[in-house]
Order: structure tokens, then C-alpha cells, then sequence
């Protein structure tokens, strides 16, 4: 069964994969996160764009380097790091 929602969103599944293997294959985060490999292009556009994300070329490969200082946007955890929830799940595997 599918759960009809979730506490994290796909951006941050989508963050969180990218943080624990930065040369990760976006059809791997896309099996991972359970999206097709075209919406996590989008939400990957999404977060270099907003400065969550750098991209960099490695070869014929994408690498990625998450800011870890970026902020949440939404206010009520505006002033929380991305860092903050990386560590989270850092420390759970």
C-alpha cells in the first residue's frame, strides 16, 4: 500500500539522495524516491536553481555538492540549515 502522504516532500527526498552519493545516476534517485527520472530533473532544476545544489561535470557524469548552510523556506523553519536535516538522516544510517 501506498501512503497517501508523506512528511518529506519529493525535493527533499530527492536532496537527501543527492547528499548521501553525489555522483548518483538521476534514474537511481528516481527509483529511490519513487518519481519518474524526468520530475527529478525538475526538482533537481529546482534546487541548483535556489542555490540548495551546485552541479559540476565529472567525466561524462553530473556531481553534485549540496549547500549545507542553505535555509528552509518556509517560514516556521526559516532558520534551520539544510545541514541540520541532512545530519538527521546521516546519523540513522
Amino acid at each position: 500500500m501506498v501512503p497517501r502522504w508523506t512528511f518529506l516532500t519529493n525535493h527533499a527526498h530527492v536532496l537527501l539522495a543527492i547528499a548521501a552519493d553525489p555522483l548518483v545516476r538521476m534514474r537511481d534517485v528516481a527509483a529511490r524516491v519513487g518519481v519518474t527520472e524526468r520530475a527529478v530533473q525538475m526538482i533537481v532544476a529546482d534546487l541548483v536553481t535556489d542555490g540548495y545544489l551546485t552541479r559540476s561535470r565529472v567525466g561524462r557524469r553530473n556531481q553534485y555538492a549540496v549547500n549545507r548552510a542553505g535555509t528552509f523556506r518556509h517560514p516556521a523553519e526559516s532558520d534551520h540549515r539544510i545541514g541540520e536535516l541532512l545530519e538527521l538522516f546521516e546519523h540513522s544510517r
